[in-house]
């Protein structure tokens, strides 16, 4: 294969790429592009020896970009190898070095003993037991993966170049997209600071995924009103109310019946995303259909009493606080699970909230009953509710809030919507005589 002129083959960089190869960094087929990329640069930066490496970079990939011959994924390509040459291969800094936990004679195996002082520093730390085993996947692929790359059993330490290439492999190799990265990112920092007690370094150099901009899918009013007729029981109660209070369905399941408060026409969102509580929408059109849904969890909830049960789930703190509440009326989830379960974390016997997925299931069904052709899912019904709050005239800003998003930039992905939906001009076909 040729590219600029020039064969690809092993003679192009040939230590960068046995490199690559040692850090699983690129899929083989793929590594002579990448020393050819940075041959190109090394050619393109002997000329421009007077700049940084970084401003080095950003002309040697505007000068790509020019090039009519050259095509947007290979400027991409490009740049990821040029990075990782600069600031993996390149790199001079001693990497950053962490030592593993000893290895106890009770618990032989490093990962295993890595994985117990994780899960014990995030049930301290009050995370949400999904959280909890999100995490702990992440540092066991983490930790097989520096296996893999020095072929052998880790037995003496981590650096910060080891979390650098993972992140790249992440990108580059098994191309994940920049939500997977930013979620292996966090875990590893949970690692790093709260279990081996080392803040991490010179992570901005690391190949990030790409991510363009995306506009969230959104159902019309009317197909809103089709789908509702295409579900019934429960479930139509949900869909509802995620659609008119525009909540996660994560928000939707952990409900708790004193957060629905009927009085000050309030749902109350309690821990959400980023451990915050807001107030959204109490729709008026389902109070009644909750209150009929509520009295049957009521004796669903005696039942249980009855039967020596009646319990569920609070926070650590909570429940430490007011060693009673658990059992009380209050605190029971407004959807329960049809069945009780034993608690992973305490072994308890208790009720949980209703599944995710059998309301991700219910909203699937109900797309396909109602005909509707768009890939949607129950968190399209969040997104149809900010933007036809939007199309009625309600303030960004206090979208913002009802959504419980951090920063307005997010909320405003919405006018983007909005302006699709209804700032379209005439097609010049309708204008044919």
């Amino acid at each position: 294969m040729i590219f600029g002129g020039k064969s690809l083959n092993k003679e192009v960089l040939p230590q960068f790429q046995r490199y690559l190869h040692s850090k699983s960094l690129v899929k083989a087929q793929y590594i002579p592009f990448y020393a050819h990329w940075a041959s190109k640069f090394l050619a393109f930066s002997g000329t421009n020896g007077n700049l940084g490496y970084d401003i080095q970079m950003q002309k040697f990939l505007d000068l790509l970009q020019g090039q009519e011959n050259i095509a947007d994924w290979q400027v991409q390509q490009a740049g990821d190898a040029v990075q990782l040459y600069v600031n993996h291969f390149l790199d001079g800094s001693e990497p950053q070095t962490i030592s593993c936990p000893s290895e106890k004679e009770e618990n032989p195996s490093t990962i295993s003993r890595i994985l117990a002082d994780m899960r014990e520093a995030l049930r301290v730390k009050h995370y949400a037991y999904r959280t909890e085993l999100v995490y702990l996947e992440w540092v066991e692929k983490f930790y097989n993966y520096v296996a893999h790359t020095r072929k052998k059993e880790i037995h003496g330490s981590f650096d910060s170049d080891d979390v650098r290439n993972y992140l790249s492999h992440l990108a580059l190799k098994q191309k994940v997209a920049s939500s997977t990265q930013n979620q292996a990112f966090n875990a590893l920092i949970f690692l790093f600071r709260h279990v081996l007690k080392v803040e991490l370094k010179d992570l901005n150099k690391t190949v990030r995924a790409k991510r363009g901009q995306r506009l969230p899918a959104v159902l019309s009013v009317d197909e809103i009103q089709k789908l509702f007729q295409s579900v019934d029981g429960d479930n139509l109660l949900i869909l509802k109310l995620i659609y008119g209070a525009g909540l996660r369905v994560m928000e939707l399941v952990r409900m708790r019946v004193k957060d629905a408060d009927f009085g000050a026409n309030l749902i109350i969102v309690r821990n959400a995303k980023g451990d915050k509580d807001r107030s959204t929408i109490f729709p008026e059109s389902i109070k009644s259909e909750l209150q009929l849904h509520l009295e049957k969890v009521n004796k669903l909830y005696k039942k249980d009493l009855a039967s020596g049960h009646g319990e569920v789930y609070l926070p650590d703190a909570l429940s430490r606080k007011y060693r009673s509440a658990a059992k009380e009326w209050h605190w029971q989830y407004v959807f329960p699970s049809a069945n009780l379960s034993v608690d992973p974390r305490s072994g308890k016997i208790r009720r949980h909230h209703k599944s995710e997925k059998s309301i991700q299931e219910a909203m699937s069904r109900a797309l396909k009953i109602s005909g509707i052709a768009k890939h949607a899912s129950v968190h399209t019904l969040r997104h149809s509710f900010a933007t036809h709050l939007l199309m009625k005239g309600v303030n960004i800003r206090k979208i913002q809030e009802l959504l419980g998003h951090k920063n307005l930039e997010t909320t405003m992905i919405y006018l983007h919507v909005v302006r699709e939906l209804t700032g379209a001009p005439e097609s010049p076909l309708d204008s044919l005589a």
